[in-house]
């Protein structure tokens, strides 16, 4: 995620990062060493101890949590009752982030006003980002 901020420079770009607790050893908010992954300040990072957002992007139950995920909205678009349908979204994150750059590359090609772009992930991924 990092490397697509220092690529699209557009300060109209917004990353939303959600941390949730995914495994055993996830015990808490990440630490700070953990958020400086992501340190562009056009992203926000936000603790969903109760998953949530993973309910809203379809979590029946405990074993269909939504992480480790990275998606793309339409500008202008907001989330309402349930999120819009992304431009593109891609699980894992690290396989997904070609396609999410590309997309924004295109958004802010054809003249959007801001790309929004969400990646969800758990605390215990270190090589995600």
């Amino acid at each position: 995620m990092e490397k697509l901020l220092k690529e699209q420079v557009d300060s109209n770009i917004r990353v939303f990062v959600v941390w949730e607790p995914v495994l055993p050893t996830d015990l808490g908010a990440p630490s700070t060493f953990t958020l400086r992954r992501v340190s562009d300040l056009r992203a926000s990072q936000y603790w969903d101890k109760k998953h949530m957002v993973s309910r809203l992007l379809g979590q029946r139950d405990p074993s269909s949590v939504v992480w480790d995920y990275v998606a793309v909205y339409q500008p202008g678009k907001l989330w309402d009752q349930a999120p819009p349908e992304p431009l593109y979204s891609h699980v894992p994150v690290i396989k997904g982030m070609s396609g999410a750059t590309d997309t924004v590359r295109q958004l802010l090609a054809s003249g959007s006003r801001s790309a929004r772009v969400s990646k969800l992930i758990d605390t215990r991924k270190t090589g995600a980002a």
